[in-house]
């Protein structure tokens, strides 16, 4: 007979960020080491990089914060590391990205107010693991069992929005909870999941970062635009100042032009106000009047 998570205790006191373990494999390695893969961490940074602007915006105070395969605690455990998941990347609306002057090094549940919104694990396999509806119990003899990913997110930390890429499948679902379970979103006519409250949509991208050309996991504006990282938005501004410095020298080109243009007709018309006066002396000295009015 087992001992199902209803009946266990979810609530002690919980260690701060500064003493528990964080992402420098002290759990992530001894948990997940196997079969993870090089594009994880770029993966994770393109994810953050790009869609800063729009955390910016949202944002105008800074607080929020976003983790990259670190550690959120929701059960005090021994060891520590027992009572966490460490989603590859996830975001945090209106907390501060540090706690008393220092970086966050996990992400403890108890001493938060704000749960995570979106969590995104990037599966080496086939995401059976990140599927996991395994929920938390105690078995006849005592011992816990370990709850799966997808449990934990779904009934007990309650994420919002939940996505699984299969990198090696080139495959990626979304869920999004619906009351207590999540549901199975299906992606809009572009192939991308909408996550409505950051205004944002997230779908696959075929491309190259970081010396790798493959698929990636991005976001793109509820427009369909892609939102550039650093380097794509550099180069971009670096195209329009080009743009820019052609536009301003075609017009300085065109402004030239019409001040030739005037030029020209001016001495044309001073070559015929010349050769008008040369025609009158003519007339004048044939004896004819050049300003006499024809007499019909």
């Amino acid at each position: 007979m087992t001992t199902t998570a209803t009946q266990l205790d979810f609530t002690p006191t919980f260690r701060d960020h500064t003493q528990l373990p964080e992402s420098d494999g002290t759990f992530v390695f001894a948990e997940r080491a196997v079969g993870k893969n090089f594009q994880e961490h770029p993966q994770s940074l393109i994810l953050t990089d790009s869609i800063g602007p729009v955390l910016q915006q949202l944002h105008p105070d800074g607080q929020y914060a976003i983790g990259q395969d670190c550690g959120i605690y929701w059960r005090e455990t021994e060891p520590p590391e027992k009572g966490a998941e460490a989603p590859d990347w996830f975001y945090v609306p209106g907390v501060p990205p540090k706690l008393n002057g220092k970086i966050r090094r996990s992400y403890v549940l108890s001493r938060e107010v704000t749960i995570p919104m979106v969590a995104l694990e990037f599966a080496s396999g086939d995401g059976e693991e990140e599927r996991d509806t395994t929920p938390l119990s105690v078995s006849a003899q005592g011992e816990t069992i370990k709850p799966g990913n997808f449990w934990v997110y779904e009934q007990i930390i309650k994420i919002p929005y939940y996505g699984i890429y299969e990198v090696k499948n080139r495959k990626l679902e979304f869920y999004h909870l619906q009351g207590t379970y999540y549901e199975k979103l299906q992606p809009n006519e572009r192939g991308h999941y909408l996550i409505n409250p950051l205004g944002v949509e997230i779908g696959l991208w075929q491309g190259s970062y970081l010396n790798q050309n493959q698929l990636w996991l991005r976001w793109w504006d509820i427009q369909g635009n892609l939102l550039l990282i650093g380097d794509e938005r550099a180069l971009l501004e670096q195209q329009r100042a080009e743009q820019e410095r052609q536009r301003a020298q075609q017009q300085q080109q065109r402004a030239q032009q019409q001040q030739q243009q005037a030029q020209q007709q001016q001495q044309r018309a001073e070559q015929a106000e010349q050769k008008a006066a040369r025609l009158a002396e003519k007339l004048r000295a044939m004896g004819i009047d050049p300003d006499a009015e024809e007499i019909g």
